[in-house]
């Protein structure tokens, strides 16, 4: 821990960026805000704090997750209003269960990739928050068989689809069976980021997958 909190420059809002980076690869994992009292925090527990602006209180990085960082050290710019941290992460940075939250190239159009996990994601969210007339939330109230059953169901009409050479059907039951499958995936506590190891590790070792 080289940096002396007393040297800090705080904004108006009484806050400092702060880059988090892996202090073994030197990947930037996410871009975080601190105030005088987060610092602190991280500087005596060794584990980094931060300050949520849109929930406008203190949290501990993994605290409910897990996903902790432990801090090697902080260091401050020339200017002394700018962090960076150099962490040793025990899991994902990013909420969506990304290593970095700097995950995403931007483009012209949102890629499927991303368009996936942000579904996954809003499904997570009608999950936690079971909001009232959501059919997701209907899902989950019923549970895992229910789930399951629509899982086979979607499966069904998806091959029947292809069956009757009917594009625009083909492309509306594969759109139902994808939405009822990261409905599973999310009951079932599995991340898309485990699906796409698994297919990577698949193409490395040239094991047959759906893609080849």
């Amino acid at each position: 821990m080289s940096i002396d909190p007393k040297t800090v420059k705080f904004d108006e809002r009484g806050l400092v960026p702060a880059i988090v980076q892996d202090a073994r690869t030197r990947e930037v994992l996410t871009l975080a805000y601190m105030n005088e009292e987060s610092l602190a925090r991280t500087l005596e527990t060794g584990q980094t704090w931060f300050w949520s602006r849109s929930r406008n209180e203190l949290w501990h990085k993994g605290e409910t997750s897990g996903n902790t960082q432990h801090v090697v050290s902080v260091t401050a710019d020339c200017d002394h209003d700018a962090l960076v941290v150099l962490v040793e992460p025990a899991g994902p940075a990013c909420h969506t269960g990304a290593r970095s939250c700097f995950d995403l190239e931007l483009s012209d159009e949102q890629s499927h990739d991303g368009l996936f996990q942000e579904l996954y994601e809003v499904i997570k969210t009608r999950q936690r928050e079971r909001p009232d007339g959501s059919y997701t939330t209907y899902l989950f109230d019923k549970g895992l068989d229910k789930i399951l059953k629509k899982v086979g169901e979607e499966s069904a009409e998806t091959i029947i689809a292809a069956k009757n050479d009917d594009p625009k059907q083909l492309v509306s039951e594969t759109a139902d069976l994808l939405y009822h499958l990261l409905v599973m995936l999310v009951a079932r506590d599995v991340s898309l980021d485990e699906v796409r190891a698994e297919l990577a590790q698949r193409r490395k070792t040239g094991v047959a997958s759906a893609a080849e």
